[in-house]
């Protein structure tokens, strides 16, 4: 939207870098919200998908406004991680560019490896690893049905033709829409979400947990930046496999459920860093080797020109990601604290219906009557996710396959 009136905000005095430096900080601004609707709403953008069953565990122990605290600490740590780290990993990137790119598409295809096979499910006895493996096809079935969508869309995107006159609208707001906004929202509308008593929000987690969430959010945030197709979704399913995640206990055990807890605390601190990350490093692979790896910097791509970021310019941008990232923590925390009272308020269904109508009128207004059918298509593929027991990451295959049939 910050784009699409660029030329007004010029008309009035925004200088271009300022139009690019707020559509940044919006970018990162929204890695440390993001948590709050996935947790107190039930409707979880991509990459927050995963934080959604951990979220929803502690809102109902009445721990929300806790994880909202403990997601606003993994987010700005990761802040703080990447600003010591952004240049010697970023040179390291650049130098092994050349190979990562030669070799593309076994990367991506062991990544949607490693993606299928962390699907798992308790299994009873007499069922052996059945239960485990439907999960895995299923999981599979979700990634070519998107990935089959996505190869549809991209080849024929010149359909895309906006109804107002601002430019080639992009393909990717009517899949990315459909698959991970108006799915979740459609899908929450079946349940009738209670907030419960929410107490104290000061975090209780261990400082090393807290540390260990961060940096393994931190460091394969900025290994996905660099990667095409791969979002933060994505590499948060790398990152879980080094939080160790426990089972919660429907018996007696106090102490299990208390591990539980525990796990799904650090879990939604190494998300929130993720995301934080993959936005900071988002904008380095876009200077030193211009290349684009979301929305925000396709934009920002865009206003400068589509040339590689100047020194000063980085710092700039830097220097804006570390206020915005100062601002977006304390308001996460008063948010987080509070924002259950207004929730209580709040007429849900409504709420969704009217997000759901303006999702479907922007994407009519930005491609046209083509992108209003993408957008249709990919509701109900996104909807299956939920209903089959998989991540929601898997239908990152409307991007993942078309990439990787490109490099092969």
């Amino acid at each position: 939207m910050l784009l699409a009136f660029s030329p007004f905000l010029s008309e009035y005095g925004f200088p271009v870098i300022c139009i690019a430096a707020m559509i940044l900080s919006n970018a990162i601004s929204h890695t440390f919200h993001d948590i709050i609707p996935s947790i107190f709403l039930g409707a979880p953008g991509e990459d927050t998908a995963l934080a959604v069953l951990p979220g929803h565990t502690l809102l109902l122990e009445g721990q929300g406004a806790q994880a909202i605290r403990l997601s606003a600490l993994g987010s700005a740590g990761s802040v703080v991680f990447s600003m010591f780290t952004v240049i010697p990993l970023s040179l390291l990137f650049v130098k092994s560019y050349s190979l990562i790119q030669e070799n593309m598409a076994f990367i991506l295809i062991f990544v949607v490896f490693v993606m299928v096979m962390t699907e798992k499910d308790e299994y009873y006895h007499g069922e052996g690893r059945q239960k485990v493996w439907r999960k895995r096809v299923y999981a599979l079935l979700l990634f070519g049905m998107s990935g089959l969508l996505g190869v549809f869309a991209f080849r024929m995107d010149y359909l895309a033709v906006p109804v107002i006159d601002w430019g080639q609208g992009s393909i990717l707001l009517p899949l990315l829409s459909g698959l991970f906004g108006a799915s979740q929202l459609i899908v929450s509308l079946f349940s009738d979400p209670v907030i419960p008593t929410q107490y104290d929000s000061k975090p209780e987690l261990e400082t090393g947990k807290i540390v260990r969430g961060m940096v393994t959010g931190s460091i394969f945030g900025s290994i996905v930046a660099w990667l095409p197709g791969i979002s933060s979704s994505i590499a948060t399913v790398f990152a879980r496999l080094f939080v160790k995640q426990e089972e919660k206990s429907s018996n007696s055990g106090y102490g299990n459920n208390e591990a539980f807890l525990s796990s799904s605390k650090e879990f939604i601190v190494s998300i929130s860093g993720v995301n934080t990350s993959n936005a900071i490093f988002g904008l380095m692979a876009l200077a030193f080797v211009g290349k684009t790896r979301s929305g925000a910097m396709v934009a920002i791509n865009e206003l400068i020109g589509g040339v590689s970021l100047e020194l000063s310019l980085v710092v700039l941008f830097l220097c804006a990601i570390l206020l915005t990232s100062l601002l977006s923590y304390f308001s996460t925390i008063y948010l987080g604290d509070n924002i259950h009272h207004v929730l209580e308020k709040v007429d849900y269904p409504k709420l969704c219906y009217g997000i759901i109508f303006f999702l479907a009128v922007m994407v009519l207004l930005s491609t046209g009557l083509f992108g209003l059918l993408v957008f249709v298509i990919a509701i109900p593929i996104g909807m299956l996710a939920p209903f089959l027991g998989v991540k929601k990451s898997h239908v990152m295959g409307v991007i993942l396959l078309p990439v990787i049939l490109y490099f092969i």
